[in-house]
């Protein structure tokens, strides 16, 4: 007796079609697993002996032999318990579903002892590819029901044990398909809790962070302590552009890989994630026997915030260079190769030296060696590919009390950042200047004769590499976008050298 049931698993964030296969057969009896299982798989047969027995179902007595197919993709997450049961109960003649049904029909889901169907991993990775494995049903944990019902034209079937699932199966009950609730989730999107409003000051701080919302730009603020760069931070998410459905399901994709949605079902806000600086190279890049993401593809579509940079180990920062090129880290196992995005925008801070205080008006106690080595651990390649360096000095106390300037919003500030964004959109769409390729450099960074010749200028006296050049004009095109200017003239080009001229000054 042989029956087929079809499931899903996720290697990164794509999902892979699955094929239970079981077959039962006189002889003595046995439960095994074959198909590349790993161990918490191979364990599913303890599950569901007592989780089928417990719910009242007597497992056949044959020699039970589960075939996860392909055999040659590994399979690593505890997602195929309610397949196998219910290939098993559909082997042994105890269900009678018609072939049409197994065809359109996935299965997921683990069960606990007494027959409870617990939650799983990367169901909304699975449920946004089903269409593309020509299933038309899920049927998964209740609990997963909502990552799953933000896929359209798929029908979601929530249940929370066997004896309910049986039941459906049967048709001795019926269970109500969950609709689609992306459109409701994003009526619910909140206003953005910090404001720049907030932030005294700090003038040229602020406006690097417009350019660098409106460009995709990473930024390095370099200032004594308390003097607003972490609060600075925290507010850019304020001034970003909303988040598109593709940046939300592949974000929620990524988080419901992780196991980190929680009660979330759908992320509408762009991530800020933040590491501690003791994080190691697999916590911040992505790893583990089982490759997981770390944080740079889990900030996704979002922000990447590393405080107190120089206290990061080199080594580990190091790693963040071809992420900040590629905008995807691929993690590579004797077993496998794993890819997962990992678009995001830096904000990276730091003091000028172990004090804090170079070049402030606090005296600084350091030497010239003790900043030098504080400051080795930042090589001139990573420092090339962060776009803005701004220096952020503490303030004083009339900036501090002074109300007879307007400060601006959050609000206002992203009203510049949302109308340099739709000039972009109409250039290139989808693109941002930050990762406009050489060709396009060329073809859309037009230069006045004036910014010309300071631009030429500037190569040779700072001793720009032809990424420096190509920042600095990627640079100046967000400032002229800023001003929607079709070319880039003087003001704009030394504006944009102005952020790029810290990293010598440093080294």
């Amino acid at each position: 007796m042989h029956s087929k049931i079809y499931s899903a698993t996720t290697v990164g964030i794509d999902a892979h079609l699955v094929e239970v296969e079981v077959d039962l057969a006189f002889g003595m009896i046995q439960f095994c697993i074959v198909g590349l299982p790993d161990k918490a798989i191979k364990e599913s047969k303890d599950r569901i002996k007592a989780a089928l027995k417990n719910s009242g179902v007597r497992l056949p007595e044959r020699a039970i032999t589960v075939n996860l197919a392909p055999a040659t993709l590994k399979k690593e997450q505890i997602l195929f318990d309610v397949p196998i049961a219910i290939a098993i109960l559909q082997a042994a003649k105890q269900l009678d579903l018609s072939d049409e049904f197994i065809h359109e029909s996935l299965f997921l889901g683990e069960v606990s002892l007494d027959g409870q169907i617990r939650p799983v991993r990367g169901v909304l990775s699975i449920a946004h590819s089903a269409s593309n494995f020509g299933k038309k049903r899920l049927i998964i944990p209740k609990a997963n029901t909502q990552e799953a019902s933000l896929i359209k034209n798929i029908e979601i079937i929530g249940v929370e044990s066997l004896v309910e699932l049986i039941a459906y199966l049967r048709g001795e009950k019926s269970i109500e398909p969950i609709n689609s609730t992306f459109d409701l989730h994003l009526d619910k999107i909140q206003k953005h809790p910090l404001d720049f409003e907030d932030v005294k000051g700090q003038l040229q701080a602020k406006r690097a962070l417009q350019i660098s919302a409106a460009g995709r730009h990473n930024i390095l603020f370099v200032g004594p302590p308390g003097s607003g760069k972490t609060m600075l931070a925290k507010r850019l998410a304020s001034i970003l552009p909303p988040m598109s459905f593709d940046e939300v399901i592949q974000t929620t994709k990524l988080y419901s890989v992780a196991g980190m949605l929680g009660n979330n079902s759908l992320l509408t806000h762009r991530p800020f994630r933040s590491p501690h600086h003791t994080i190691s190279q697999a916590g911040l890049v992505g790893g583990g026997t089982i490759p997981r993401p770390g944080e740079i593809s889990l900030a996704h579509c979002g922000i990447l915030f590393l405080d107190e940079l120089t206290e990061f180990n080199r080594c580990t920062l190091e790693v963040l260079r071809e992420p900040l090129e590629n905008q995807k880290v691929l993690i590579s196992r004797a077993t496998c190769s794993v890819e997962f995005p990992s678009s995001f925008l830096l904000i990276a801070a730091l003091n000028p030296c172990p004090c804090g205080y170079f070049g402030d008006k606090k005296k600084c106690l350091c030497s010239p060696t003790q900043v030098s080595k504080y400051l080795s651990k930042l090589s001139g390649p990573l420092l090339d590919r962060i776009d803005l360096h701004v220096n952020v000095p503490a303030i004083n106390y009339d900036e501090l009390k002074n109300t007879n300037f307007a400060i601006k919003s959050s609000s206002e500030m992203y009203k510049d950042v949302d109308a340099a964004v739709q000039l972009q959109e109409n250039r290139l769409p989808g693109l941002r200047n930050a990762f406009m390729a050489s060709d396009q450099v060329e073809k859309y960074c037009k230069l006045s004769n004036e910014a010309e010749q300071i631009l030429k200028l500037a190569f040779d006296r700072i001793g720009l590499s032809m990424r420096g050049y190509h920042k600095i004009l990627k640079i100046a095109r967000t400032i002229a976008d800023l001003q929607a200017s079709d070319i880039i003239d003087r003001f704009h080009i030394q504006e944009a050298i102005l952020y790029r001229s810290l990293d010598q000054k440093l080294q």
